[in-house]
């Protein structure tokens, strides 16, 4: 097998994670939704960051970047290719951070979700707001908002997932 490949079992597994992330993020309504975009979601990002810590950086990475390609279709706002790429596909890769975390799952998912922050953050700053320090304030907050919300209820239930042993569940 060639190293520059994906087994069939990780792109299976990659579908999944996609799917079950887009029920919980975009099919089911959020605890609570900003006015210009960004939610707190019923776990949303849990399937990424899950993912990422059963299997990695690299893998979690595409299945990242797969995510925030449909979250994108499915009802993204895009001003510019550049804020689209920042806000969708390149924040939700960053998730795969997680994956270099795996003894320590909680902080994988503080990683994953600062990664998510900071494209965002400067999504926020080149395109909705202003390159001054009034506009990083105001991106750092509006994006800060939501992402402590997801991040207390990612870091919940992955620490649930680890307590009963299940990162591993079905390898």
């Amino acid at each position: 097998m060639s190293k520059t490949t994906f087994p069939t079992k990780i792109l299976a597994e990659t579908s999944v994670i996609v799917a079950l992330s887009i029920i919980l993020k975009d099919v089911l309504p959020p605890i609570y939704h900003l006015p210009q975009g960004g939610s707190v979601t019923i776990a949303g990002l849990v399937p990424l960051v899950w993912f990422a810590l059963r299997r990695g950086f690299r893998y979690s990475l595409f299945a990242g970047f797969i995510y925030g390609l449909v979250h994108m279709m499915l009802g993204g706002y895009v001003i510019n290719p550049v804020q689209g790429l920042l806000d969708y596909p390149l924040a939700f890769a960053a998730l795969g951070l997680s994956g270099l975390f795996r003894k320590y799952p909680l902080v994988g998912v503080g990683v994953g979700i600062t990664g998510r922050f900071i494209f965002s953050f400067l999504s926020g700053i080149f395109f909705f707001t202003s390159v001054t320090l009034e506009g990083a304030l105001a991106s750092a907050s509006y994006n800060g908002t939501y992402l402590i919300g997801e991040f207390a209820i990612s870091a919940i239930v992955i620490y649930l997932i680890v307590k009963r042993n299940l990162i591993d569940i079905y390898l």
